[in-house]
Parts: structure tokens; C-alpha cells; sequence
């Protein structure tokens, strides 16, 4: 495991853990290592919410901090297919706007909606005050993670590339470690937090299979720009399924 570990921080962060092919093999046989690599960038992102600052700038904290650590990878594949998602024909010549090294209009709307949406929800995270912040940011990026095993796992993989190389090689026997790696996100929670962090959890799986089934009909597979979407937009739908759920209950 502390392989497919080091390999899924050499995947998904910028952290300078020093992957090579053993790790690299290893992560793609083990989707549950995308959850503890969830657990590392929402513990490292959540930290600028512990700081005795305005909410505004906790949250501008935690967007920094968050693309320090990620980098902007995921969020190109989110652009990437913004712009597929808005190109007409068939799954080729959508697959040809993805390699497009351009943005268009598609793409920056989705980003664009995407970081708005992602800020909004930070700053609902940070009002509910440090202890609930930061359990939530790390549920939200521990969702976004088993989002994207999840999808590796079910997926059928698109065209040879990075996230071909990733999805599918594991069956989906190998989630049920995923979500044994992942429930400790939503135990031992602070008073009245149990709801928000289970809604938070369940939110960016729930996304990754819509954004899997997406890109099986459009792009006749999940790309690796795939996988990044569903990492963008899971984390957005797993802060604000928390702080609905945290707000209203």
C-alpha cells in the first residue's frame, strides 16, 4: 500500500515523493490509494482555515494552498472537457478537441464555473466555523478521490493515455477498500457534523459516475481529462452538499 501510495502522490499532487514505474504500477492496482491521497491534499488545503483570519481570505487561503498542492492538471482536464462537452460530432472528433492544447469558450465557462462554485462553497466550509472547516474541506477532497477510484474501477478506459493506463485495472471488488479508507473521514465528528460529512462523502462518487457515464457516450470512454473533471467537480459538489446539509440540519 505505501507504494500504490507514493504512486498516487506522484499522480495527483506536485508533492516531491519521487514515484517511479513500481509506484506508478502499483497506484493503478489499488484505487483505495487514491483515498489516502485525498486525505494528504485535504489535510495540507484545509490548513489556511485554521488561521484567525476574515473568511474571505481563509478560503483565498485554501484555493492557493489546494493548487500548490495539485497543481492545475485536473483542472485543464475539467477545461479539456468543457470544450468537448460543447464541440458537435461524433466521440472522434470530440476526442480531437481534447487534445486541442487551446481553451475555447467551453472550457473556460466550466473552469470558470467550476472555481466559482468551488470559492462559494469555501467560503460556506470556513462560516461554519475552524473544526467543521477543516473536517469538511478534507471529506469533500476524501469524496473527490473515491470519485475518481470509483471511476477508474467501473470505467471503461477511452484512448491510450494516462487515464487509459489507470482505468481499468482493478475490479470493483477492489472499492470495497476504497470506502473502508475512506469512512474514517465522517467518524468521531464534531456535534452535529455526522450528516453534513456523510452528504460530503457520498457526493463526489455520486458525481464521478454521472461524469463516467458522460464520457462512455461522448468520448466512447473516461479519459484521463475525464478523471481530472471528476475531481474538479466533486470536490465543488461535496463542499456544498456538506454545508447544505451542516446548514439545514
Amino acid at each position: 500500500m505505501l507504494t500504490a501510495v507514493r504512486g498516487a502522490l506522484a499522480f495527483l499532487t506536485r508533492l516531491p515523493v519521487g514515484g517511479d514505474e513500481a509506484a506508478w504500477d502499483a497506484f493503478r492496482a489499488t484505487p483505495a490509494a487514491f483515498v489516502v491521497a485525498g486525505y494528504v491534499v485535504g489535510g495540507l488545503a484545509a490548513l489556511p482555515l485554521l488561521a484567525p483570519t476574515p473568511l474571505p481570505t481563509a478560503v483565498a487561503g485554501y484555493l492557493l494552498a489546494l493548487y500548490l498542492v495539485t497543481g492545475v492538471t485536473h483542472a485543464d482536464g475539467l477545461a479539456d472537457c468543457g470544450d468537448a462537452a460543447a464541440a458537435h460530432g461524433p466521440a472522434t472528433d470530440r476526442r480531437e478537441v481534447l487534445e486541442d492544447p487551446g481553451t475555447g469558450v467551453g472550457g473556460a465557462l466550466a473552469l470558470g464555473l467550476a472555481l466559482l462554485a468551488l470559492a462559494l462553497g469555501g467560503l460556506g466550509v470556513a462560516g461554519a466555523g475552524p473544526r467543521i472547516a477543516v473536517r469538511l474541506a478534507l471529506a469533500a477532497e476524501v469524496s473527490a478521490k473515491a470519485g475518481m477510484a470509483a471511476l477508474a474501477a467501473l470505467g471503461d478506459p477511452g484512448h491510450e493515455g494516462l487515464g487509459s493506463a489507470v482505468v481499468g485495472e482493478a475490479s470493483g471488488v477492489a472499492l470495497l477498500p476504497v470506502v473502508a479508507v475512506a469512512a474514517p473521514a465522517a467518524v468521531a465528528a464534531p456535534a452535529g457534523s455526522g450528516p453534513a460529512l456523510v452528504a460530503a462523502l457520498l457526493a463526489g462518487p455520486a458525481v464521478a459516475l454521472l461524469v463516467g457515464r458522460w464520457a462512455t457516450a461522448r468520448l466512447g470512454g473516461v479519459t484521463g481529462d475525464a478523471l481530472g473533471a471528476a475531481n474538479e467537480l466533486g470536490r465543488v459538489a461535496a463542499l456544498h452538499a456538506g454545508v447544505v446539509v451542516w446548514t439545514l440540519w
